[in-house]
């Protein structure tokens, strides 16, 4: 007989998180986080704080090395570089960390860089929470949305009233996908609405949707039209950010099927 696969240990959902686990295992870790939304939502937030940690001196190690380091380097005679290249090795890495912990420090201190630093974080929680509400309700067999397609022009206008803006339902058909229903879902800044599509497979992918503050969304007008493709919570997805509103097409999907997705929605939302 063949044995259900064990659960999944600590130490392979954070493997699954750094994409280092062994791919006998990655089916069942992926099937445990689309059953369980504790697990989920726990792999979501590893996936951010790594995204946190790698995006925290992005700009400062994209920034040449200062002259006068360089200068010293050069100076060495060529016929002795490699015996001094340990050692400038070393003084590389141990200026560069006090040079990348200086300006970070200052950027921390300086005025106005909490709200700077908030940016980004607030638009990846909004995306995090898209793919953790796919890997919730897409699964569901009876209960996949709370208002279904055959209440259409309730459910956009219950939303609209909820989220305070007008929405509609964009045509996916083109792509084979057709609208299940929707629901509302609760946000950092108030209520959210989760759109749901299935093609004839039965394979689902879902639009979520919410406003997003214009300093936390990119901008000071709040836009970010162009589309972003995100894999850090349990399903991948593309978002966008729009007049202050964000947009996120999530599932278990290929890349430019997921892509293609979201430009239909895009064009029918604008």
């Amino acid at each position: 007989m063949n044995r259900p696969a064990p659960p999944p240990t600590e130490d392979e959902l954070h493997a699954w998180v750094d994409g280092q686990l062994a791919p006998d295992r990655r089916e069942a870790v992926e099937a445990a986080m689309a059953r369980d939304p504790a697990v989920a939502a726990k792999v979501a937030a590893w996936h951010s704080q790594r995204d946190a940690l790698r995006r925290l001196h992005g700009e400062l190690l994209d920034t040449p090395i200062p002259t006068p380091l360089m200068g010293a380097l050069d100076r060495n005679p060529g016929g002795s570089w490699m015996r001094w290249g340990g050692l400038a090795a070393g003084l590389l890495v141990a200026f560069a960390a006090g040079w990348i912990g200086n300006a970070q420090w200052a950027r921390w201190s300086a005025p106005h860089a909490g709200a700077q630093l908030a940016r980004a974080p607030a638009l990846r929680e909004f995306v995090h929470d898209a793919s953790v509400a796919h890997a919730v309700y897409a699964p569901e067999k009876r209960h996949p949305v709370e208002v279904a397609a055959s209440e259409q022009q309730h459910l956009v206008q219950w939303l609209s009233r909820r989220l305070d803006r007008p929405l509609k339902v964009p045509d996916l058909s083109s792509q084979g996908y057709t609208l299940v229903g929707g629901r509302l879902l609760p946000g950092e800044t108030g209520a959210r609405a989760q759109f749901m599509f299935e093609d004839a497979a039965g394979e689902r992918v879902t639009l979520y949707v919410g406003t997003l503050d214009a300093r936390a969304a990119g901008g000071p007008a709040g836009n970010e039209t162009a589309f972003r493709f995100a894999s850090e919570g349990p399903v991948p997805s593309f978002y966008w950010v729009d007049q202050g509103f964000g947009y996120a097409i999530a599932g278990k999907l290929p890349r430019d099927l997921l892509l293609k997705l979201a430009t239909l929605a895009y064009r029918d939302l604008s």
